[in-house]
C-alpha cells in the first residue's frame, strides 16, 4: 500500500498541475460520456489555458514579489518569523506523513459526499489537495499522531467542498464561468470574514455609499479607467514606492516603467487566458450535466477548479496590488507581530479574489476585507509558527538561514488552521468530533436554506431563484 501511495505521490509531484489536470479532465470526460475526440481536445485546451494562466501569474508574481521585497528593504524591518512562501508550504505538506495519504483521502471524501448528495462539486484540482495535507501535518506536529492528521485532512477536504458549493452561484455569475466551483481552501476561507465585514460596512453612513469598482472608474475616466491602463497606473505607483532609491534616475525610471508595463500586461492577458480555459471546460461541464440529468433528474454537477481562474478580474488584481503595501505596513505596526512578509506577498490575489462577487467588484470594500483578513492572519501566523516550523523540520525541509521560525500567507495565515489546532489542543479527540459535527451541521444548514446562504455569499436573487 505504501508503495502505491508513494508512486501516486511521485506521479503528482513529477507531472505537476498543468499536466495532471488535463489527464484527470480527460478521464472524467470519458466517464461522463463525452466523445473521445471532444474529451481530448477539451483536456488539452484546459491544460494549455492553465499553462497560459501560470505564465501570466509568474509574470505578475515575479513583479509583485520584487516590489514587495524592495518595500520591505526600504522599511528596514527585521522579524524572527520568516515567510517562506506557498511553494515551501506545499513541499512541506506533500513531504509530511499526511502527504502520502492525502490524494486517496481527498478523492474518497469527494466521492462519498457526491454519492450521498451532500455536495455538487467534483473536485478535479488534485494538486491543491496539499492544503488538506498541510493542516493535517500541523495536527501531527501538535499531537504526534498520524491518525489525527489524516482525520483533519479528511475534514478539510469536506470543508473545501462546502465552501465550493456555497460560493459557486456567486462565482459563476460575477466571473462569467458557468458550471464551476472553487474548492481552494486558502481562497474560500475569506468568505465568512467578508460577509461579516460587508455587513458592518453596510451600516456605516457615508462609508456604505463608497463604490470604487473598475467599471465605475472606466465610465468616469474613459480610456484612463480601462483595466490595461489602470494596471499601468497602479504599477507605476507601486514602482515609485518600491524603487525611488534604487539608483540613479535612469535606473529608477527603468524599474518603475517595467513594473507599470508588466502589470498592464497582466490586466490584459489574464482574462483572455481564463476565456481559453472556459472554451475547454464547456464541453466537460455539458457532459457532466447531461450525465447527471439522465440519472438523477435536474441535479447539478460542478467542476471544482483552482482559484487561479478568478484572479484575472480587474477588481481582484487592483485590490491585491493595493494590499501589498498595506500588508507591509501591517507587519510594522501590529503590536506583538514577529512575522516579516517576504515570499508570499505575491499570492494576495488568491486570498481576496473570492470577495469580488459579494462586493460586486467594489475595490474599496475588497481592500477593507483584505486588510482585516491579513491583520487576523498575522496573529494566526505568530501563534502557528512553532508548529509550522516543527512540521517543516519533520518533512525534511531546509530552514532558511537566520530564520528562527517560518510561516506562509498560504496556509500559515488561515483562521481555519488556527481553529483546527485550537480544537485539538483543547479537547483532543473530542475536538476532532466537534469539528466534524460543525462541518456536518453547516452542510445540513446550507442544504436546508440554500438560497439564503448563497445570497449571503454574493449570489444575485434572480440567479439563485433560477438555478436553486
Amino acid at each position: 500500500m505504501d508503495a502505491f501511495l508513494s508512486g501516486l505521490k511521485a506521479a503528482v509531484d513529477t507531472l505537476g498541475a498543468t499536466v495532471l489536470l488535463p489527464i484527470v479532465i480527460f478521464i472524467i470526460a470519458i466517464v461522463l460520456g463525452a466523445k473521445v475526440g471532444k474529451a481530448f481536445r477539451a483536456a488539452v485546451t484546459i491544460g494549455v489555458a492553465f499553462i497560459g494562466i501560470n505564465l501570466v501569474l509568474g509574470l505578475m508574481l515575479g513583479s509583485i514579489g520584487d516590489v514587495a521585497q524592495a518595500i520591505v528593504t526600504n522599511t528596514g524591518i527585521h522579524r524572527d518569523i520568516v515567510d517562506v512562501g506557498w511553494p515551501s508550504a506545499a513541499a512541506i505538506a506533500f513531504g509530511s506523513s499526511v502527504g502520502l495519504w492525502v490524494i486517496p483521502i481527498g478523492i474518497a471524501v469527494n466521492v462519498v459526499l457526491l454519492l450521498t448528495r451532500m455536495t455538487r462539486t467534483l473536485n478535479v484540482d488534485v494538486w491543491n489537495f496539499w492544503h488538506f495535507a498541510f493542516i493535517g501535518s500541523l495536527a501531527v506536529a501538535a499531537t504526534g499522531s498520524l491518525a489525527y492528521g489524516l482525520v483533519v485532512a479528511a475534514l478539510m477536504a469536506a470543508l473545501s467542498l462546502l465552501f465550493a458549493d456555497w460560493s459557486a452561484r456567486a462565482v459563476q455569475k460575477f466571473y462569467g464561468i458557468p458550471g464551476v466551483s472553487v474548492p481552494h481552501l486558502a481562497s474560500a476561507q475569506i468568505l465568512p470574514i467578508a460577509i461579516v465585514v460587508n455587513w458592518i460596512i453596510e451600516r456605516i453612513p457615508g462609508i456604505n455609499k463608497i463604490n470604487i469598482s473598475t467599471e465605475t472608474i472606466e465610465r468616469r475616466f474613459g480610456v484612463f479607467g480601462e483595466p490595461v491602463v489602470l494596471g499601468l497606473i497602479i504599477g507605476l505607483v507601486l514602482g515609485v514606492i518600491a524603487y525611488y532609491n534604487a539608483g540613479d534616475f535612469g535606473t529608477v525610471l527603468s524599474k518603475v516603467l517595467q513594473t507599470g508595463m508588466t502589470l498592464a500586461a497582466v490586466m490584459l492577458l489574464l482574462p483572455r487566458m481564463v476565456k481559453i480555459l472556459m472554451e475547454g471546460l464547456l464541453p466537460v461541464s455539458e457532459a457532466a450535466q447531461e450525465f447527471v440529468r439522465k440519472r438523477t433528474g435536474e441535479r447539478e454537477l460542478l467542476v471544482g477548479l483552482d482559484s487561479a481562474i478568478l484572479i484575472g478580474h480587474p477588481a481582484a488584481i487592483s485590490s491585491s496590488l493595493i494590499l501589498v503595501p498595506i500588508a507591509i505596513i501591517l507587519s510594522v505596526i501590529l503590536p506583538g507581530n514577529r512575522v516579516i512578509l517576504f515570499a508570499d506577498l505575491a499570492v494576495i490575489p488568491f486570498i481576496v479574489a473570492l470577495t469580488a462577487p459579494l462586493m460586486r467588484g467594489n475595490v474599496f470594500r475588497m481592500v477593507i476585507v483584505g486588510t482585516v483578513t491579513l491583520a487576523v492572519g498575522f496573529y494566526v501566523a505568530n501563534a502557528l509558527a512553532p508548529l509550522f516550523t516543527t512540521a517543516a523540520v519533520d518533512s525534511g525541509f531546509k530552514m532558511p538561514e537566520n530564520a528562527v521560525q517560518i510561516t506562509s500567507v498560504v496556509d500559515g495565515f488561515l483562521w481555519i488552521s488556527y481553529a483546527v489546532i485550537a480544537a485539538i489542543r483543547g479537547l483532543g479527540a473530542a475536538g476532532l468530533a466537534l469539528l466534524a459535527a460543525i462541518i456536518a451541521a453547516c452542510f445540513w444548514l446550507y442544504r436546508r436554506n440554500t438560497l439564503a446562504w448563497e445570497r449571503a455569499a454574493g449570489a444575485e436573487d434572480d440567479e439563485v431563484e433560477q438555478k436553486g
